[in-house]
């Protein structure tokens, strides 16, 4: 009987450090990880997409395609490359035309891209069906991410009033609740159109931690009964469902598993590998990882992390653990058998303890109640904290957070993964306020809002009330974005650098159509840096032609040498002068010292072979007097 295979999609280097650090690991850092890696024996390593490309040119003036390149010549194609992109807006929010996503993908392909995530917002086909068309013609592996999201609650009711609120609240009837849509069939559903366009992988991406276990299994289960290709689950533990929900995948047939090495992993991150590795093994299933070489990556990231401190968000890290090496307490160790017993028996309350109780010995976060609670994204949730304290209103968050059901069921019960997620939760905070005012509701709809609402986001999962449309946008027709009146962002020439151009080449253009604000001041840099040293190259051959003019005599006369090395202040004569014994020819600073140097006796200047701000070596020529 063979024995099952799970294969790994390390998150470390892109949605690893993006949710744990705010994707500040710099170059230097990924230099030293790559050489580890290349023997991993990763299925797939995520090293590009999400906020990487901007991060890396706004916070580390870094390039984005230097980074993806030095990870595909450092990796020979022993692990396939992926990133991830938002479908028709790629990185960006502007709903680009077919020749910019081709041109986007071909560059990524040819710098050593294999495989491309590709999901969309609003779950809309339309917004992905082309990425994957392109992906497929230019020879990479168009992978389909179906978005997991909830149906919302309903919108909570604020406590009741007086003695007669208190009794219609205890015998009032209750509300008909709304039809369920995102069901398993929902995504079952959108999952097998996405293969019948050419995906050759099926994700279920779920970006906020919301599959809790036994929706993980019953999903699961089904993808797998349903399509021919590979199923994967992505997922993070910021709720508390993470690792219970990946030990259910793992049980019911997942054939790719999302996870971080144990310094990256857990918190908001996705399941760290080592625990991953455990658990697996007692369920008889080999994980396709070498985890020596595992363990290896897993030394250097720890000083990684280190490195890190400043953006951790979490401040507390993990005891350090081999699963190769070190042997588990028994009480530890009966509770990853406890856990796998739970999963198979549909225990989800008896996994969820057991894992928690993992997660608290080996010191992971605890799960975040407030997320899991509000079924909102951790970013989500931080965004609209953010926003109420910068309007003095932070008294406002419970009932923003209770309207953010009301905002999702207006806007097309869309899923909460960015950009719609802070779309409606910055919606929600200005319905609590104009609520404050007594105004209207929808008084302040942001542009966003709007143009969500007008469509031009995509069609989302429900359809829009053409009612509410028209109060929002003016005009009760859906109007999608017009790929068509797309404008190419402008690519200057620089008249004080030179008369180049701003991008001098396809890929830096590009940065300039996916984010042209950032990539803007990026490439000015760049360009500035190339015009400085071609300035200082220019004005060394102008020197040494000058110089080369001259004809240098031979030195015949009594001759004044550097006591000592140093740098020339000033100098005080000039050839001609005649000076007289104890006059100051020059001030050179040696050894944080400014020092005199004098004529010890009456001389005439015949030539000086230094000049101010020179630094000098010792004995090396100064002034040659007369003869």
């Amino acid at each position: 009987m063979s024995v099952r295979k799970l294969k790994i999609r390390d998150l470390t280097m892109r949605d690893g450090q993006q949710s744990l650090f705010a994707t500040r690991m710099s170059q230097s850092t990924i230099d030293r990880l790559l050489p580890l890696y290349e023997n991993a024996g990763f299925y797939i390593m995520e090293v590009w997409g999400g906020a990487v490309p901007d991060s890396v040119m706004r916070y580390l003036d870094e390039s984005p395609w230097n980074r993806l390149r030095k990870a595909s010549e450092a990796m020979k194609g022993r692990s396939l490359l992926s990133a991830l992109s938002r479908g028709r807006n790629l990185f960006g929010y502007v709903p680009y035309p077919d020749s910019v996503l081709e041109g986007f993908y071909k560059e990524a392909i040819k710098n050593g891209l294999n495989v491309m995530r590709i999901f969309d917002a609003l779950n809309d086909i339309d917004n992905v069906k082309e990425s994957i068309r392109i992906i497929n013609e230019l020879g990479g592996i168009a992978d389909g991410a179906v978005c997991y999201t909830v149906d919302p609650k309903e919108e909570a009711p604020e406590a009741p009033s007086g003695f007669m609120g208190k009794i219609k609240s205890m015998f009032g009837s209750k509300p008909a609740e709304p039809e369920k849509i995102f069901t398993d069939e929902y995504f079952v559903n959108l999952a097998k159109q996405m293969e019948s366009l050419g995906a050759k992988i099926i994700t279920l991406k779920d970006m906020a931690g919301l599959v809790n276990p036994l929706r993980a299994a019953s999903i699961i289960s089904k993808l797998k009964s349903s399509l021919t290709v590979p199923v994967d689950f992505h997922t993070h533990c910021t709720p508390g469902y993470g690792l219970a929900s990946s030990v259910m995948a793992l049980l019911h047939g997942v054939d790719i598993l999302d996870t971080n090495i144990w310094w990256f992993g857990g918190g908001s991150a996705a399941p760290a590998i080592e625990l991953i590795y455990v658990f697996a093994t007692r369920m008889g299933i080999e994980i396709e990882a070498n985890m020596e070489v595992v363990g290896k990556i897993r030394n250097e990231l720890l000083n990684a992390r280190k490195e890190l401190a400043e953006f951790d968000l979490v401040k507390s890290m993990p005891i350090a653990f081999d699963p190769l090496t070190d042997t588990l307490p028994q009480n530890v160790s009966a509770l990853f058998d406890k856990a796998i017993e739970c999963a198979k028996a549909n225990d989800e309350d008896g996994l969820l303890n057991a894992c928690h109780a993992i997660e608290e010995y080996f010191g992971f976060p605890k799960p975040n109640e407030l997320v899991k609670n509000a079924e909102v994204p951790g970013g989500m949730y931080s965004n609209m904290v953010a926003q109420l304290k910068a309007l003095q209103a932070s008294d406002l968050l419970d009932d923003a957070m209770r309207l953010i059901p009301k905002v999702r069921r207006d806007a097309g019960l869309v899923p909460l993964v960015t950009p719609t997620s802070q779309i409606v939760g910055s919606q929600a905070v200005s319905l609590a306020m104009d609520r404050k005012k007594g105004n209207p509701d929808y008084s302040n709809a942001s542009n966003q809002f709007i143009s969500l609402i007008k469509g031009e986001y995509g069609h989302t999962p429900v359809a829009i009330d053409p009612a509410f449309r028209e109060k929002i946008t003016g005009s009760p027709i859906e109007r999608p974005y017009d790929t068509s009146a797309y404008k190419k962002p402008e690519n200057p020439v620089l008249p004080e650098l030179g008369n180049v151009k701003l991008a001098s080449n396809n890929e830096e253009y590009l940065l300039l159509e996916l984010l042209p604000s950032v990539a803007n001041g990026f490439l000015r840099r760049r360009r500035t840096e190339e015009y400085d040293a071609t300035q200082a190259e220019k004005l060394a051959e102008e020197k040494k032609a000058e110089e080369a003019k001259v004809p240098q005599e031979p030195i015949t006369g009594e001759l004044l040498s550097a006591p000592m090395g140093g740098r020339i202040i000033e100098i005080n004569v000039k050839p001609g002068d005649a000076v007289k014994a104890g006059t100051v020819l020059l001030v050179y600073e040696a050894m944080k010292m400014e020092n005199d140097v004098v004529a010890e006796k009456d001389e005439v200047i015949k030539r000086i072979f230094v000049h101010p701000d020179q630094v000098v070596g010792t004995d090396a020529p100064l002034i040659e007097f007369a003869d």
